[in-house]
């Protein structure tokens, strides 16, 4: 059993290492420990930051988790980040992922999720890269796997729209006549 997330929220770290030197914040329901002192949870909170990247991820998780590679939920939400770090893809469990409320602003930063096949659940909204036309549309036709965006389920209309955006020719054109 898997519980609670492992919590660095409003730790005013300005790098993910950082965390090396805090303890997480106390939970109502406490994180179970193993014989390690390791954390037995597959959710890191480091959101409310001053993140600008995120070199040393991966050690991180590797310090405080058991099963580092099952982490599948990861809260990075409203610190400064400016692009996607492959470092990400390093997660290959990584299923939960918000973004939102951070400094991206180049629509191909998606890409780079592409590689992480259970990815499920992603946000970005509150990042000047929603304010791009067809961003939703993007999102969607690049991460054909996200059931749930921006903490809005995905139609199927909206995928089927997506993947016809995405054809060559197609970008760019309105799926009206007349606009």
């Amino acid at each position: 059993m898997y519980g609670a997330p492992v919590d660095f929220s409003f730790k005013s770290l300005s790098s993910v290492a950082d965390a090396l030197n805090e303890e997480p914040n106390h939970e109502l329901r406490p994180v179970r420990k193993n014989s390690e002192d390791k954390f037995c949870s597959r959710s890191l909170r480091l959101n409310n930051n001053f993140l600008t990247e995120l070199s040393g991820l991966c050690e991180t998780v590797k310090h405080y988790f058991s099963e580092p590679a099952l982490l599948s939920w990861l809260d990075l939400s409203f610190n400064d980040i400016s692009h996607i770090n492959a470092v990400l893809c390093e997660l290959p469990e990584l299923r939960v992922l918000y973004l939102h409320g951070n400094s991206i602003c180049n629509l191909s930063e998606v890409d780079k999720l592409g590689a992480l096949p259970f990815l499920h659940t992603l946000t970005m909204h509150g990042n000047s890269v929603e304010n791009e036309n067809g961003y939703r549309r993007y999102v969607i036709a690049v991460l054909p796997q996200l059931k749930k965006f921006d903490f809005s389920a995905i139609t199927r209309q909206e995928r089927t729209l997506a993947q016809v955006w995405q054809r060559p020719g197609n970008r760019g054109k309105s799926g009206r006549k007349g606009t």
